[in-house]
Parts: structure tokens; sequence; C-alpha cells
């Protein structure tokens, strides 16, 4: 088992607008307060991917003109490179932006953004509100029912074919479309998921599963003092009403 966690993040200053460094800052200090390594890289616009160059790929959200950019850049120059990396079983988290990338495609209009069709899912922008909140899921990811608080704010709905699983059930908020009860997409190692806001530093339960599911732990890391963690949880679990 390896003792230093390699992540890669995925357009990190393209699709960044969700405080998605903090769930990166998290995971670094998560592995550094049990003494793991933490190796921090990037692959931007243009640049193959090997699958084999990080334990953990991250890729978070963006405005409508990076996504676009990004999506090209997913579909044309990287997609190989993250199927081979989910097959082989990295763990994969996807946020907001991000996720809507990871299935087939995503119409804004007109115009459909191709995905990478590493999981069975659309995503169309409706012409009708965003859908914004505070919101918690109930998710099982092998030790029983938890929740996950976040925060949402996104035009897309998202539907998963008839086959995936989703991350999780709706508590409070609108989750994948406002009306399927679901939240986000689970297969594997691989997570896509609205919640954000920084997701991690309010469920950092969640950040230990994908450090252990990344370094290919089957037991649980040994535990922190999460007092300051699990105060930021009730809160947002708090303001979602759950």
């Amino acid at each position: 088992m390896a003792d230093t966690l390699r992540v890669c993040a995925l357009y990190p200053d393209l699709m960044n607008i969700y405080a998605d460094r903090g769930n990166l800052l998290l995971l670094q200090r998560r592995c550094e307060w049990r003494g793991l390594g933490f190796e921090l890289s990037a692959s931007g616009l243009g640049e193959p991917l090997d699958p084999d160059a990080a334990d953990l790929f991250y890729i978070g959200g963006g405005q409508d003109r990076d996504q676009k950019l990004c999506a090209l850049d997913l579909a044309e120059v990287k997609r190989e490179g993250i199927h081979a990396a989910a097959e082989r079983g990295a763990a994969l988290l996807a946020v907001c932006g991000g996720y809507q990338l990871l299935g087939h495609s995503y119409q804004l209009g007109e115009e459909t953004l191709p995905g990478i069709g590493l999981v069975d899912l659309t995503t169309v922008r409706s012409d009708g509100p965003r859908l914004i909140g505070n919101v918690a899921i109930e998710v099982d990811l092998g030790d029983g029912p938890r929740v996950l608080a976040g925060f949402e704010n996104h035009g897309g709905r998202t539907r998963l074919g008839a086959a995936e699983q989703p991350l999780g059930r709706v508590l409070r908020g609108h989750g994948n479309d406002g009306r399927s009860g679901v939240e986000g997409v689970r297969r594997g190692n691989v997570i896509g998921t609205y919640l954000h806001g920084p997701l991690l530093p309010k469920n950092a339960w969640l950040a230990d599963w994908l450090i252990a599911r990344a370094l290919g732990r089957d037991t649980p890391l040994p535990p922190l003092d999460d007092a300051l963690e699990n105060a930021a949880h009730v809160e947002a679990r708090r303001a979602a009403g759950a």
C-alpha cells in the first residue's frame, strides 16, 4: 500500500470557482496529520493525462466559457487517460461543472458540450430557475447511511441512466434535477456531485473515504481530532435544515 497520496487537479486555473482549493487543501492536511505524504500535480488544456500519475483525480466547477474549453479538452485530449485511471481503480471527485462533464453531453440551448462518457448521464440547461441553496443528502458508501451537506447552484438538470447509482438521496435541497429526489452519481471510486461550498471541509469523513480508496486501503484511516470539522458539518446540516 502506498503511503503517499498523489492528487492530480484538472484545470485548476479554470475550474475553481466553488472554493475548490479548499477541497485540495483539506486532502493535503488530513494526509499530513496522519504522517502520509501528499503530492499535488495539475493537468491543464492540451496536456495528455497519464492514468498512472495520480491516485486521485479532481475536477471542480467553472464559468460557462471555461467549462466549454475544458469540455473540448477532456473529450479530445484526456478522455482515454481518465477512463484508464478509473478502470485501474483510481479515485475521482468531480464537483458541479466537472460532474456535468463526466457524462455523455451537456446541452446549453442550441449548443451541446461533449462529455467523456465515464458514467451514463446527460445534463440539459433548463430555462427554469437555477437550483440554488443549502442541500443535504443521505449516502451509503459501504459503512452505513451518512449525511453529506453543502451548497448547490446550477442551471443544469442532470439525469442518470437506469443502471447508474446516485450518490445519495435528497433530504433537503434540489439534487440532480429538482424532481428525482437523488443527487450526484457514484460508480466504484468515481463520485460526481453538485455539492460545493467547499464540499470536503464540511464533510471530512468523505475526504477520508477518498484518501483510503485512492491508496487502496481496506480499513479506516487512523482517527483525528475532528472537533472543528464536526462543528462545520453540523453547521452545514443546520443551514440545510437537516
